[in-house]
C-alpha cells in the first residue's frame, strides 16, 4: 500500500509542528516547510524518517520550486497539502507602511496561491487541499486591518479552487482556528511581561472559555484529510470554541 505524502508548510512550531506530528503519527511521510533551520532540525530529531525538512519562503516562488522538486523525487505525487504559513505586521490604518503591507499579503495570500498552484502537477486524485484562515477575517478588530484582510482573501481562493479542481476530485477546504495557546499568539503582546494577560483575555472571548490547543487543529486537519470528509470541499471549518458565533 502507496504511503500518504503530506506538505505541511509553516511547519515548526505552534499550529504547523502540531499538524505536522499529527500527519506523520497517521502514517504518512510529512514534507514541512519554514524559515528556521534550527527548528527544522528540531522536527526531524523528534519525528526521524517519517519527515522531510526543507528551509523554504513561501513568498519566495524560487523556494516553492525547490520543495516541489523535492517531493517529485520522491515519485508518489502529493495527497495533502496543508498551506498554513502565515503571519504579518499588525498596524493600524495610521500606522500601517507599504512594506508592512507586501510583506503581510506577500506571505499569506501571494505565498498560498502560489504553494497550491506550483502542488497542481503533483496532487492526486482525491487529494485533500487545506488552507488555515483566521477568525480575524470575520471581525474587526483594530490593527488587524491588513493580516484579517489577507486571511478573507485566501478563504475565497480557497471556495474558487474547490469548483475548479472537483473535476480531479481533490478537495479544498479552510480550517479557521479560533485563538489558540501558541508562541506565535503570545508574541503579539508587546512584552513578555503583558503575554499572560493578552491570553487570558483571548481565552476570555471564547465562549468555552479557552484556548485552543494546536494539537486541536491538527485533530481538524487530520480530519479533512481523511477518507471521512471525501464529500467534503468548498467549506469552511471553525475551530475555535465557538468564538465566531460569540
Amino acid at each position: 500500500m502507496t504511503q500518504t505524502t503530506a506538505l505541511v508548510t509553516g511547519g515548526t512550531s505552534g499550529i504547523g509542528r502540531a499538524i505536522a506530528t499529527r500527519l506523520a503519527g497517521e502514517g504518512a511521510h510529512v514534507f514541512v516547510t519554514g524559515r528556521r533551520q534550527a527548528q527544522l532540525d528540531a522536527l526531524v530529531a523528534e519525528l526521524g524518517d517519517r519527515v522531510t525538512a526543507i528551509r523554504a519562503d513561501v513568498s519566495d516562488l524560487d523556494d516553492l520550486d525547490r520543495v516541489y522538486a523535492a517531493i517529485g523525487a520522491r515519485g508518489e505525487g502529493l495527497d495533502v497539502l496543508v498551506a498554513n504559513a502565515g503571519g504579518g505586521a499588525f498596524a493600524t490604518l495610521a500606522e500601517l507602511k507599504p512594506e508592512d503591507f507586501d510583506q503581510t499579503f506577500g506571505t499569506n495570500v501571494r505565498g498560498t496561491v502560489f504553494t497550491v498552484q506550483k502542488a497542481l502537477p503533483l496532487l492526486t486524485p482525491g487529494a485533500s487541499v487545506v488552507v488555515i484562515g483566521s477568525t480575524s477575517a470575520a471581525r474587526a478588530t483594530p490593527a488587524f486591518g491588513v493580516y484579517s484582510a489577507s486571511k478573507a482573501a485566501i478563504r475565497q481562493f480557497s471556495r474558487v479552487w474547490a469548483i475548479e479542481l472537483a473535476e480531479r476530485g481533490i478537495r479544498v477546504n479552510t480550517l479557521t482556528p479560533g485563538p489558540t495557546d501558541t508562541p506565535g499568539l503570545a508574541g503579539l503582546a508587546p512584552d513578555p511581561g503583558q503575554a499572560r494577560a493578552l491570553l487570558d483575555g483571548e481565552a476570555g472571548r471564547v465562549p468555552l472559555g479557552r484556548l485552543g490547543q494546536p494539537s486541536e487543529i491538527a485533530d481538524a486537519v487530520a480530519f479533512l484529510a481523511s477518507p471521512q470528509a471525501k464529500f467534503i470541499t468548498g467549506t469552511e471549518l471553525f475551530v475555535d470554541g465557538g468564538e465566531s458565533q460569540a
